[in-house]
């Protein structure tokens, strides 16, 4: 009988804008820090921040941080700038973190969008007429 090895999880914590990518993997409850890394730290560019190669070294270190550290699995939670006036959707490293990190032997538990949602708030600007093109 093979000795079932105890799954350990936390959640991978995605920021993915057109500027940068930052991947950061916390414990469950999201209180303490296991492993950061962002798209700057990875290349010496700033218009390469953002590109799925930066994202995809981060990933592969938050990885090995968090494996060394007992980590086994992880629920991914991703997010887009969003909000009021940012883009709702996420930027062009998120796609590539999420299969880096699946990649490197991690389990995916879930995947969650936390992008904020703007209800209310503050007026769109354009006018009353809107944004005439």
């Amino acid at each position: 009988m093979s000795e079932q090895r105890k799954q350990r999880w936390g959640v991978a914590h995605i920021f993915a804008s057109y500027n940068n990518v930052i991947v950061h993997i916390t414990d469950i409850s999201g209180e303490e820090t296991i492993a950061l890394a962002t798209g700057g730290q990875m290349v010496k560019s700033d218009r390469l921040e953002s590109s799925p190669s930066a994202a995809m070294a981060a990933a592969r270190k938050v990885a090995e941080l968090a494996r060394d550290k007992g980590v086994t699995g992880i629920h991914i939670k991703i997010k887009a700038p969003g909000g009021h006036n940012g883009p709702m959707n996420a930027g062009p490293g998120a796609q590539a973190a999420i299969r880096t990190l699946g990649r490197s032997g991690m389990r995916i538990g879930r995947i969650d969008d936390v992008t904020p949602v703007p209800h209310g708030g503050c007026r769109p600007k354009g006018g009353r007429r809107g944004r005439r093109v």
